[in-house]
C-alpha cells in the first residue's frame, strides 16, 4: 500500500470519491487504512467533479482506474455513462459505487446493502417483520428497495413529507415486491397509527443531524421496548431519536454502522477481498469522538 511501508508505483491501482463538494468525505481516511492494513496497493482519493460524463471518460482511459465511490450530486447522473448497473441499483435509479474491470465501468449501490448489513449484524429480524421507513428520499430509496427485493418483510410501510416522491417510490416497489407495501404521509396522527405494530423503525430524513442534534421526527411517547430503530444520521453519533428509543427499551442501530458497512461492500468490491472492518471501524470512531 502506498504509505509509510510501499512507493506509490506504476502498479498503484487507485479509488476515489466523486463529488461536489468531497473536502469533508471520511472516505478517504478510511479506505486508505484498510488498503495499508492488508498491504495492498492501493490509494484513495477525492475528487471534486462538476462534469461527471468527462470525469469517467477521463478515470476510464487510465489503466490503473480501479472504482470510485459516487456522492452527491452525482449518484443518478452517472449512470448512463458506466457499461452496466447491478440489478438492486437499476431499481432504486442511483449508484454510489463504481467498479472498473477490463475497462468496462459497473454501477453499485451499497448504500442499501450496507443498511441490510447494519441490521442483520445489529440482530434485528426481518423476517415477517412490520417495517416503518421515514423519508422517501435517495437513502430510503435504496433502503426500501433492498428490503422489497429480499422479500422478507411481511409489510413495508413508507411515511414521508414529499407526497409524490413517496407515492412514486411504493408504485416503483410494488410490482417487484413480494410484501404488502404501503405509503402514508408523514405527520404525527400517521406515526401514532402504525408505530405501535411496528417491529423496525428505519429512520432516513436529516431531522436530528448536527447542528439541530435536539430534533427528532418521532414523539419519544410513540416508541416502545417492542421496537428496532435505525438512524441513517450518523453525526451525531447518537441523535436524539436513538437516545429516545434506548429509553424506551428499544434495539438500536447508529447510522455509523450503515456508512461503515456501506464502505465495507465498496472495498470488497474493489479488492477482492475482506474487508478489514476493525481497522475501518477505528477511523470513523476516532473522528467522532
Amino acid at each position: 500500500m502506498p504509505g509509510a511501508d510501499m512507493d506509490i508505483n506504476a502498479h498503484t491501482q487507485f479509488c476515489g470519491v466523486i463529488g461536489n463538494p468531497v473536502g469533508h468525505s471520511l472516505s478517504p481516511a478510511i479506505h486508505n487504512a484498510a488498503f495499508r492494513k492488508l498491504g495492498l496497493n492501493f490509494v484513495y482519493l477525492a475528487w471534486q467533479v462538476e462534469t461527471i460524463g468527462d470525469a469517467l471518460k477521463g478515470l476510464r482511459a487510465l489503466g490503473n482506474f480501479r472504482g470510485a465511490s459516487v456522492t452527491i450530486p452525482h449518484k443518478v447522473a452517472a449512470m448512463p455513462f458506466l457499461d452496466h448497473v447491478e440489478t438492486t441499483a437499476q431499481r432504486i435509479g442511483a449508484i454510489n459505487t463504481i467498479v472498473a474491470e477490463k475497462g468496462k465501468l459497473t454501477g453499485y449501490n451499497t448504500d442499501a446493502t450496507g443498511a441490510l448489513r447494519a441490521l442483520r449484524e445489529g440482530g434485528v429480524e426481518l423476517k415477517g417483520r412490520r417495517i416503518v421507513v421515514l423519508g422517501s428520499g435517495g437513502a430510503a430509496r435504496a433502503i426500501a428497495v433492498a428490503l422489497a427485493a429480499e422479500s422478507c418483510a411481511e409489510r413495508l410501510i413508507l411515511l414521508g413529507i414529499d407526497d409524490v416522491e413517496r407515492t412514486t417510490l411504493a408504485q416503483d416497489i410494488r410490482p417487484q415486491a413480494a410484501l404488502t407495501v404501503e405509503d402514508f404521509h408523514l405527520d404525527d396522527a400517521t406515526l401514532r397509527r402504525v408505530l405501535p405494530g411496528a417491529h423496525v423503525l428505519i429512520h432516513c430524513t436529516p431531522v436530528g443531524m448536527s447542528p439541530k442534534a435536539d430534533a427528532t421526527s418521532v414523539p419519544a411517547s410513540l416508541l416502545h421496548d417492542g421496537l428496532s430503530v435505525m438512524d441513517i444520521v450518523y453525526n451525531p453519533r447518537e441523535t436524539r431519536l436513538l437516545q429516545d428509543a434506548k429509553r424506551a427499551g428499544c434495539k438500536t442501530i447508529p447510522g455509523l454502522e450503515m456508512f461503515l458497512n456501506q464502505a465495507v461492500a465498496q472495498f470488497e468490491l474493489w479488492t477482492n477481498q475482506p474487508a478489514p472492518v476493525d481497522v475501518m471501524r477505528t477511523v470513523l470512531e476516532s473522528h467522532f469522538r
